[in-house]
């Protein structure tokens, strides 16, 4: 694995980390509830990703 890839995965994950603690935030609130389960499949999606690629 080089470098480019190392950092994308890296990223990958950060965002997911981020992607979480928002859609957390966000699913608190009544009206916001749909944008935060969003938010949370969209870092379950970004962590399987990475799973696959480092397989």
């Amino acid at each position: 694995m080089n470098s480019f890839t190392s950092a994308a995965l890296a990223i990958a994950m950060i965002a997911a980390f981020l992607l979480m603690i928002g859609g957390i935030r966000l699913l608190r609130a009544p009206q916001t509830r749909s944008r935060g389960w969003l938010m949370l499949a969209a870092a379950l999606v970004l962590v399987m990703n990475v799973m696959i690629w480092t397989m």
